[in-house]
């Protein structure tokens, strides 16, 4: 039996990696969509600046990127654990092997 549950741990982190991008790429959308609406709550404007946008001072740009990396940063650790969560609900064990998640 313990052999057993050792061939599934082994396997289980490959089996997450499609539900992990899938979580992913949809904490990413819900991510840029909050942005837009902080950055309109923040600065009453409809386009967020670039680095590159000639016309913004560093400031803004900073206070942009900051922002933005925050909501991303929180919508991907929301959207790791959710997923991480229900699949060791869902299987008894925890889809990441024992050093450490995604870095």
């Amino acid at each position: 039996m313990a052999r057993n549950k050792k061939k599934t741990k082994l396997k289980l982190p490959l089996a997450y990696k499609p539900l992990g991008f899938a979580l992913g790429w949809a904490s990413g959308a819900l991510a840029g969509l909050a942005f837009r609406k902080a950055w309109m709550a923040i600065r009453h404007e409809e386009d967020a600046p670039d680095a590159l946008d000639r016309d913004r001072g560093w400031g803004e740009i900073l206070l942009a990127a900051a922002v933005q990396g925050a909501l991303f940063a929180v919508a991907r650790s929301v959207a790791d654990r959710t997923g991480a969560k229900a699949v060791e609900r869902s299987t008894g064990v925890w889809p990441v092997s024992d050093k450490g998640g995604r870095d």
